[in-house]
């Protein structure tokens, strides 16, 4: 398992850390924005956000890291059409 996480803005400028533990059995997703305590683990990802993970592993892999997770990803998002 391999976490990735990165920083967005909301609508209402305040940032959001999104995490995506992602591993060959799925995604599980974490939302967390800085004007609250607590992480939400029961929102879905939007497309947007699935995109942005693949994104990132694509850069990761031509690095030479994380090709599986990438392949991981990309199987789950053709399995579950996202």
């Amino acid at each position: 398992m391999r976490r990735i996480s990165w920083t967005t803005k909301c609508e209402d400028g305040v940032k959001r850390e999104i995490r995506a533990n992602v591993t060959h059995g799925g995604v599980k997703w974490s939302f967390k924005r800085k004007d609250e305590d607590h992480w939400d683990y029961d929102s879905a990802a939007t497309k947007e956000e699935w995109d942005e993970l693949e994104d990132i592993l694509e850069r990761r892999t031509r690095r030479g890291k994380a090709g599986n997770m990438l392949e991981a990803l990309r199987k789950l998002r053709r399995d579950f059409h996202v």
